[in-house]
């Protein structure tokens, strides 16, 4: 058995794994999917939340576990899940990024995420400066996020998405050679994905070289469209 910690991307909550997780408790393992600050039923003010509120709030959860854990993120999970690395490097077994924001030390998401020109987020964007936050623009977020799910599926994730804070976006990751790069990492990419493109992935995860390469043809949530196939590439990493 081993133990999975799942983190959600920008706008989502652990609700988006409920496909996932009843099928990796089914095959034997531990799985923790929680809200990160400001998101799901977690009632946080975006104003109030940095990249240090999720990295913090992580931390507590893997401090929980009685073993190292596959720690895996979701899109801007990615930034969480390699400063959590820098923290408890201990409490880790395998970090793998599911089409998630593999930065190298000092970059930020947004500063990737703008260079990423395939990409159908950044000019969908809404920005409240009041609020500290950002949304996207209702009748993209089908084609940005969800383009091969099931009408039901994107209606459900529509209800539950809650605006982005901004400023964990805008945080630069500080990671070191000592404790970061010495975790295995794994990249699961999606082909078809038009929230972070292939492109943009596959630049990502040559930068920082993982140790294995897992590709899936699916758009950027296969939590949603492709549960089996993914929780078939989580329980099988390394065989």
């Amino acid at each position: 058995m081993s133990t999975y910690v799942l983190i959600h991307g920008a706008w989502h909550g652990g609700w988006c794994w409920n496909k996932v997780v009843p099928l990796l408790e089914q095959a034997g393992h531990k799985v923790v999917a929680s809200d990160l600050p400001g998101h799901g039923d977690d009632k946080t003010s975006p104003s109030e939340i940095l990249l240090h509120s999720y990295v913090e709030h992580v931390c507590q959860l893997l401090k929980a576990q009685s073993e190292p854990v596959y720690l895996v993120g979701h899109s801007m999970g990615g930034i969480v899940i390699s400063q959590v690395a820098e923290y408890q490097p201990d409490k880790i077994k395998t970090l793998v990024y599911l089409t998630a924001f593999l930065l190298q030390n000092g970059e930020s998401l947004s500063q990737v995420a703008q260079g990423d020109t395939e990409s159908l987020f950044p000019p969908n964007l809404i920005i409240n400066e009041a609020q500290g936050s950002c949304t996207v623009r209702e009748d993209a977020i089908k084609d940005i996020f969800y383009g091969d799910c099931t009408d039901t599926d994107v209606a459900q994730a529509k209800s539950l998405l809650r605006p982005q804070a901004f400023a964990p976006l805008n945080t630069p990751i500080n990671i070191t050679e000592e404790k970061f790069n010495q975790l295995p990492r794994i990249y699961i990419e999606c082909l078809r994905d038009k929230a972070i493109s292939p492109a943009i992935q596959k630049q990502m995860y040559t930068a920082l070289p993982c140790q294995q390469v897992i590709s899936m043809d699916t758009s950027h949530s296969p939590f949603f469209s492709a549960p089996e196939k993914l929780v078939e590439h989580l329980t099988g990493l390394y065989n």
